[in-house]
């Protein structure tokens, strides 16, 4: 039997009694965040934060999708930010896609007719990997200043408690990498529209994995952008990076929707 809600506590020290959550099949307690428009709601759009971070660090992307009409909502995945779960630790990459699928089919039973659209950033670092080291072992702790060029943003991360700053455990790069194995069978799947983009600067993940994607996937509308000179986070990077990428996301869904209701 699981503690009463009013007895569970975040990571942080928190009710979540006191805090918009939901309880995955674990039993778990999972931290949610809602953005919501003024006006009726043109289509969901749900934000999976990567490795590390937590919901909270996608405010700017979220009110620029609230301002076009857009209803967004977010988790903190388990073992991030204020979920439940030990730190940067899963038994299997699919609990994450359990978890979202969860929350999705919440969210689609209060909007039964409108679009989903996700919004994912990396939960994949570029690891070589000893296979003889210890699950617990660390491979280093990844440095900030790769995220973005904008050193704002990296002293952000440096402050943020929310965020991880622990060195990665070699048995959570190992459940990311074999998350990948299957990909190569999954792609060729995909029909929905994509947008893909991505910073050639980019130090934590290998563009070559988004060329990869463009080039397997079936969708026939599918499009990939690459930021030249930019680092990981493209919605944290200098400031003239980060309005072409706004505004590439804004004509792209707007291509795809009906006109807002205002």
């Amino acid at each position: 039997m699981h503690q009463k809600t009013q007895d569970r506590l975040t990571p942080q020290g928190l009710h979540y009694s006191d805090l918009r959550h939901f309880v995955n099949e674990d039993g778990n307690y999972l931290y949610c965040r809602y953005w919501e428009p003024t006006t009726p709601p043109r289509a969901l759009v749900m934000i999976l934060h990567g490795a590390g971070e937590h919901s909270g660090a996608y405010g700017n992307v979220a009110t620029m999708l609230v301002n076009q009409s857009l209803f967004v909502f977010s988790h903190d995945h388990i073992g991030h930010g204020q979920s439940e779960g030990q730190r940067l630790s899963v038994s299997n990459f699919s609990v994450y896609v359990r978890d979202c699928l969860q929350h999705i089919d919440m969210m689609k039973r209060r909007f039964p007719d409108l679009k989903i659209f996700l919004l994912a950033h990396s939960m994949v670092f570029c690891t070589k990997l000893l296979c003889h080291l210890m699950p617990n072992m660390t491979l280093g702790v990844m440095n900030p200043q790769w995220l973005s060029r904008d050193e704002k943003e990296v002293q952000n991360f440096y402050e943020d408690p929310l965020c991880y700053h622990g060195g990665m455990k070699v048995g959570f790069a190992a459940v990311l990498l074999n998350a990948l194995t299957g990909l190569e069978n999954i792609l060729p799947t995909i029909t929905a529209p994509v947008l893909l983009l991505h910073g050639d600067a980019d130090k934590l993940c290998d563009i070559k994995g988004s060329h990869i994607m463009y080039e397997m996937v079936t969708s026939t509308d599918r499009t990939l952008k690459v930021f030249e000179e930019s680092f990981h986070q493209l919605h944290k990077e200098l400031p003239e990076v980060v309005k072409e990428v706004f505004s590439l996301i804004q004509t792209w869904l707007n291509d795809r929707l009906p006109p807002a209701n205002v």
